[in-house]
């Protein structure tokens, strides 16, 4: 305890004369009844040894660089940094007179280019070494005399933390063999292990006082707060990097998938920060197509002149999901119709509850008979076809052997009060750049057809005419509740780049997502993953699914709304979504916001018709 008091109790040099130090007793502060700093932070007991400090229950070594190699890369030095370790790290650069160090350097390139010419009058071969010295010696002497750079004694010390001897061990071999592989070369501070520690600890005192000479380009390399820039040439603007407010400007489409996955708990910015990317999106001519359980995105269709339908059983807007895209490229007829039908059977299997292996046979004879009824086969011309409808395979459906429980279930979508849902003929005709497809008012049971019908009709359109687009699908976890809606969005997930469609994923409930069998594969099939803000029942099912440290961990608990951690491939950067003022007024979800931007439009238009 004597070593921490006498640390925290330093003054000036004249402060010391007149008050001198004195180790106090654990039995003194009893008696005092007083607690000071060091009393609190210092270890229960100390141990210095020549190869290590033992610190109460942890035991402590210091090392310090001793070689560098000739040249230094840029941020060599992260590795040692983003290590998940317990280490401290200080720095000391001193400042060294450029007068005085020219002077050094006079006398040292006298002596190589005298070496040099002993050699040349003996005949010898030329020593590349001596040739390589002198070189690096006039070029940084010219630098110096021009005032380029400058001369520093660096002190570069790191003191390692452990519970035990052996893994005192393994961590130093690790950041050894990490500064070793780039010609670093560390030593510990033999007999000296008192002075590296209070060295390393943040007093600012270099005690250890081993240096290395470095000018100024080399130093610079070693500065430690490094952080991964996201700023391309092209792309739009995500976000700002809360580490060193740089612009994060990606674009998805250069990435091996369009893909992207977003997580975040309910407020926190994760619908804000989608229509910001479909406002930035639109303007470098991508078409955007929203499934919209919550109607959030209706403002935004309007005010960029998209289209939004409504989808519920009252609603006008319908989809038959029949409807049979017309084949393009290397597609057949046959290819088409077999891919529907497998479609169709997966929307059945979610609408009637699930199906034995014998009825799901049934469905399947049901639904190519359903299209023959219509002369729709392998062969036909898709362009001028009369698809089928809900009520033609009832028919179908009636007349085949086994199929009575499947008429009892399926007769509430033909006859009851679901009828108005799915037997009527398409009228939904997507020819805007942004298109807003809400289930809000869909009864919450049939949300997951109505999703699944949707993802199904939207993806006949892509493949039906290639362009650069984006689907996004707000409040996912709708979708993974069933196998088949899953399973389907995963398969839009790793075909999606195909016919040039990005895919993403928003939800909040990250355990109803991660439960799914296909959650870690749309994750792992998405080039972007954005995390913002998370709840501690979740957030370490995210740990372990993104490889988290625990700073990263505690950044998304303590985030405020719009900040997060942005993934793009394998680098990722702190993010904060920042909108202007205009398009904050477009994209707000704040129902204050909202009210406020609602009533100045009701005053504008009465006075308008009051002029």
């Amino acid at each position: 305890m004597g070593i921490f008091s006498s640390l925290f109790k330093k003054g000036n040099d004249t402060e010391r004369k007149k008050t001198p130090v004195m180790p106090i007793l654990p039995s003194e502060i009893y008696k005092a009844a007083t607690l000071e700093l060091q009393d609190i932070i210092a270890p229960s007991a100390l141990q210095i040894t020549p190869r290590s400090l033992n610190l109460g229950d942890r035991i402590a070594r210091t090392f310090f660089v001793i070689s560098y190699p000739r040249y230094l890369t840029d941020n060599w030095f992260s590795p040692i940094i983003n290590l998940d370790k317990v280490y401290d790290i200080s720095i000391f650069v001193h400042p060294i007179e450029t007068a005085e160090i020219l002077r050094s350097f006079q006398k040292k390139v006298a002596e190589v280019q005298s070496q040099i010419s002993i050699r040349e009058s003996k005949g010898l071969v030329r020593d590349p070494v001596l040739d390589t010295a002198y070189k690096d010696l006039e070029d940084l002497r010219d630098n110096l005399m021009q005032a380029q750079e400058k001369m520093f004694d660096v002190g570069l010390y790191i003191t390692i933390y452990a519970e035990n001897d052996n893994d005192l061990f393994k961590i130093e071999n690790e950041i050894k063999s990490l500064l070793e592989s780039k010609l670093i070369y560390l030593k510990p501070a033999l007999f000296q292990q008192n002075e590296g520690f209070k060295s390393v600890i943040p007093l600012g005192t270099d005690i250890l006082s081993i240096h290395q000479k470095l000018n100024t380009e080399p130093l610079s390399s070693i500065f430690p707060f490094v952080s991964f820039d996201l700023t391309e040439d092209k792309g739009i603007l995500y976000g700002v990097n809360r580490h060193n407010s740089s612009l994060i400007l990606f674009d998805r489409f250069s990435l091996p998938n369009y893909n992207s996955i977003m997580f975040a708990t309910s407020g926190a910015g994760k619908s804000y920060a989608t229509k910001l990317e479909i406002i930035r999106s639109l303007m470098f001519d991508t078409e955007v197509i929203v499934i919209d359980p919550e109607r959030e995105y209706e403002y935004l269709a309007e005010a960029v002149g998209g289209r939004c339908f409504n989808i519920a059983l009252s609603s006008e807007h319908h989809i038959n999901p029949f409807d049979l895209p017309i084949p393009t490229g290397e597609e057949t007829g046959a290819d088409v119709l077999r891919a529907n039908t497998i479609s169709l059977v997966g929307l059945f299997r979610i609408m009637l509850g699930g199906l034995t292996p014998e009825e799901d046979s049934i469905i399947d004879s049901a639904i190519t008979e359903t299209y023959a009824l219509k002369d729709i086969t392998a062969d036909s011309d898709f362009t001028n076809v009369e698809p089928p409808m809900l009520s033609d395979f009832e028919v179908i459906l009636s007349g085949m052997q086994g199929s009575e429980s499947l008429m009892q279930r399926l007769i509430k979508y033909t006859h009851g009060s679901w009828a108005s849902f799915l037997n009527q003929p398409s009228n939904v005709d997507i020819n805007r750049k942004f298109i807003v497809f809400s289930v809000r008012d869909m009864e919450d049971e049939l949300k997951p057809i109505a999703m699944y019908i949707i993802t199904h009709y939207i993806w006949n359109i892509v493949r039906k005419n290639i362009k650069k687009r984006l689907l996004v699908v707000d409040e996912a976890w709708w979708m993974m509740k069933s196998e088949d809606t899953a399973s389907f969005l995963y398969s839009i997930a790793k075909r999606g780049r195909k016919y040039y469609l990005g895919l993403a994923t928003i939800t909040q409930d990250v355990g109803d997502f991660m439960k799914s069998a296909y959650g870690i594969p749309i994750v792992t099939n998405s080039s972007l993953q954005l995390l913002l803000k998370q709840s501690p029942s979740t957030i370490d099912i995210l740990q372990k699914t993104f490889n988290l440290t625990e700073e990263e961990k505690y950044l998304l608990l303590e985030a405020n709304v719009g900040e997060g951690i942005f993934f793009a491939g394998l680098k990722h950067v702190a993010i904060k979504t920042i909108a202007s003022y205009t398009e904050d007024q477009i994209i707000t979800s704040d129902p204050s916001q909202i009210l406020a931007i609602k009533k100045a439009k009701s005053e504008l238009l009465a006075s308008n018709s009051s002029n």
